[in-house]
């Protein structure tokens, strides 16, 4: 499991929420948990395309990141990798999302 990685997670909520991504360094690999984002079913998610909420494909579902629920999860919650996040716009989305949730305004 590597930065921007989208795991299936198999958590109550998977009806909801089919991947999250890996938002923790590859620096912590050796670490039990990953800081994670849910992304959670773009038809469930009652927010538009917004910078704060950045869409994706994956396994050929659309997704909504959900910057304000973050977790720190086991990874025995977590599945395999099933695509990566790391392109480079994906990766561009991804890191102003975090980063306008946490720069000071």
């Amino acid at each position: 499991m590597i930065q921007l990685d989208v795991l299936s997670y198999y958590g109550r909520q998977r009806d909801t929420i089919p991947y999250v991504v890996v938002l923790q360094n590859n620096r912590f690999d050796r670490s039990a948990t990953r800081f994670v984002a849910p992304l959670i079913l773009a038809r469930q998610a009652n927010v538009r395309e917004h910078y704060l909420a950045p869409r994706f494909t994956v396994e050929g579902i659309e997704v909504v990141m959900d910057v304000f629920n973050l977790a720190t999860l086991p990874t025995e919650r977590l599945g395999p990798p099933v695509a990566t996040l790391g392109d480079e716009d994906s990766r561009a989305k991804l890191m102003r999302a975090m980063d306008e949730l946490i720069s000071q305004a």
